[in-house]
């Protein structure tokens, strides 16, 4: 399996870290418009591969090297800083995807290769890219909410106290602001959450509910400000997203994909079945009138902010 990373900066490193450590690939091609910065960032890898999975790593400033990749991750474009929202991103880095992604296609194979997107503000960048590539809307894939279902996951946990492997809770909409946490299906185990809580004897009234979704949609804006950009989650997001397609398993996961025609046309996340294949399904969770709503609006947004671009 040879994989390209698109973009090696803070985002890009770390996941070409945790893509190594997946030991599911046999090469990682590191593509950079920064020569040198690609070459370094391949040559200290490289020396930690030695410690761990036989991985070839390359670094490269040219597309055709990029050529057998089965998958191309995008992590380019501008970063997010302290002060700055997802979507203040946009005009920018639609640039930096219009550019990247005709290139890309230029060079892989179009029935087989996916591409997954890094880049902010997501959503968008997911219909842009897939726009673009004119791949099948499944094999074009956002890591979406997963690294907020994930922060949802372990708040929950140090709430509730038992581990992040027996909650399952889903963030569904925007990579961003106008998120939505599904409670209605949140469960812990086999019980559902209101049902573990009872039994529990825990306290989780709305209130509380509304402090954990505001900890959940600020938890980057907190990472930027203490340590000027977030790249550990969404490396091991990407990680967990590979290496789901690569095993074929048939996981559900809360990734970003177009769906829709026309004017109803959008990416958001929702709980997507995966495999080999990119998405294969999509779950529409039953969600209260408040909840339907807000996904709806959250939905709008993104539309919004595709139409603008």
């Amino acid at each position: 399996m040879k994989i390209a990373i698109i973009g090696v900066g803070t985002v890009g490193s770390a996941v070409a870290t945790a893509v190594k450590n997946t030991g599911f690939v046999h090469e990682i091609v590191l593509f950079d418009r920064d020569g040198v910065r690609a070459r370094a960032a391949a040559d200290d890898l490289g020396h930690a591969a030695s410690f761990g999975f036989d991985v070839k790593i390359t670094a490269v400033s040219n597309y055709r090297a990029i050529r057998g990749s089965d998958i191309v991750i995008v992590a380019a474009g501008a970063n997010q800083k302290p002060g700055e929202t997802r979507t203040d991103l946009l005009t920018k880095n639609a640039a930096v995807i219009s550019d990247i992604i005709p290139r890309v296609m230029a060079n892989v194979d179009s029935k087989n290769v996916k591409i997954i997107i890094l880049t902010n503000p997501l959503d968008v960048m997911v219909m842009l890219a897939q726009k673009l590539s004119r791949l099948n809307p499944g094999r074009v894939i956002g890591t979406g909410t997963m690294l907020d279902s994930a922060r949802l996951r372990t708040i929950l946990s140090r709430q509730l106290g038992v581990s992040t492997q027996s909650i399952n809770a889903y963030v569904l909409g925007e990579h961003g602001d106008s998120s939505v946490i599904d409670w209605s299906s949140s469960a812990v185990g086999a019980f559902k959450l209101d049902d573990f809580c009872k039994q529990m004897k825990i306290s989780l009234p709305q209130s509380t509910r509304n402090t954990i979704a505001h900890r959940v949609r600020n938890a980057a804006y907190e990472i930027i400000r203490g340590r000027g950009a977030t790249w550990d989650g969404i490396g091991a997001a990407a990680a967990d997203l590979l290496r789901c397609i690569i095993n074929d398993e048939h996981r559900i996961l809360t990734v970003s994909a177009v769906s829709g025609t026309g004017a109803d046309m959008v990416a958001m996340s929702l709980p997507r079945v995966v495999g080999a294949n990119g998405v294969i399904a999509t779950l529409r969770p039953k969600l209260p009138a408040s909840d339907a709503a807000a996904l709806r609006r959250s939905a709008k947004i993104i539309r919004k902010n595709f139409d603008a671009i």
